[in-house]
């Protein structure tokens, strides 16, 4: 028996033991990011045996595959095959973790992410931007939310009369999303007479040959859910009329977590607002943004004093 079970190691490769890894219960979002590192990883050395997988090859893949991408993406990839020979080992097809040898890059911090207070009134009282846009930005910042969590979640997930929304975390966890009364204004007048299926919706219905899974279209209009990438386009683009470059729709999170921080919010709540596992991932988004720095340091001039 032991014999056979050495033999069924040693005949398993690279691209079945990924195959395994993305095929544990994760949160979606969570899955296309590792299936992107995975892809590579099978295209270079898919039909390697895992057990022979070491950390020179991997150093080496790592290298040619991300070496001259920015920190942010390099260590993106370094975590996900750290998960990955992590996940190996525990099934006993690693006896060593060639993973040791990849290094995390410093991520140099940037101080301006978060969108000012006044920017973000002017966004969002805009009259031009349809119902849909308005509502999902205003439900973004009013929960801190990571966008795909909220682009996920269905009309059954919405509780309104608590001003909230039960989504699933990047780990996986289901959790509560809070929200205030820009958001419970507009939900009902974006979600209509419809009592099912996701909350944001596409703009039309598609085509068959590109119909959506039942649980991500409407029963109603047929429209498919709302995409990451068709909403982040409409931001920056919408977002271009207040700022030159536009935004991301993370530095609606961004913002929300530093506009808290500011207010006197502690870590612990900060944690259980945003879903965020550990104080170092938060500690970069609850800093005081340079708005309030600068305010603050106007209200200490000695000279404004003397006055």
């Amino acid at each position: 028996m032991a014999g056979h079970v050495v033999a069924l190691h040693q005949g398993k490769t690279i691209a079945d033991a990924a195959d395994a890894f993305l095929s544990r219960d994760m949160a979606v979002t969570t899955r296309r990011s590792y299936a992107q590192t995975m892809h590579r990883l099978i295209v270079e050395h898919g039909a390697l045996a895992v057990a022979a997988l070491d950390g020179a090859t991997l150093d080496a893949f790592t290298a040619a595959t991300w070496g001259q991408c920015g920190p942010a993406t390099w260590n993106r990839h370094v975590a996900t095959l750290r998960s990955f020979t992590a996940f190996t080992r525990r099934r006993g097809w690693l006896a060593a973790d060639p993973a040791a040898v990849l290094e995390r890059r410093t991520e140099p911090a940037d101080r301006t992410k978060a969108i000012t207070r006044s920017s973000l009134e002017r966004l969002f009282r805009r009259d031009d931007v349809a119902i849909r846009e308005r509502c999902l930005w205003r439900l973004l910042y009013e929960t801190a939310a990571r966008t795909q969590e909220v682009l996920n979640a269905d009309i059954a997930d919405l509780d309104l009369d608590n001003k909230r929304l039960r989504v699933r975390r990047k780990g996986g966890d289901s959790d509560w999303l809070h929200f205030q009364s820009g958001s419970a204004r507009l939900l009902p007048r974006l979600i209509g007479d419809r009592d099912a299926g996701p909350i944001f919706l596409a703009a039309r219905r598609p085509s068959p040959a590109r119909a959506p899974a039942s649980l991500d279209r409407c029963p109603v209009t047929g429209r498919g859910r709302l995409s990451y990438e068709r909403s982040a386009y409409l931001f920056k683009q919408h977002s271009r009329k207040i700022h030159t470059t536009g935004w991301t729709l993370h530095q609606l999170r961004h913002s929300a977590l530093t506009h808290l921080a500011e207010d006197g919010v502690n870590l612990p709540l900060l944690m259980a607002k945003s879903g965020h596992e550990s104080l170092r991932s938060l500690q970069k988004y609850a800093r005081p943004g340079a708005e309030a720095v600068a305010a603050m340091t106007a209200a200490h001039d000695p000279a404004r004093r003397r006055r």
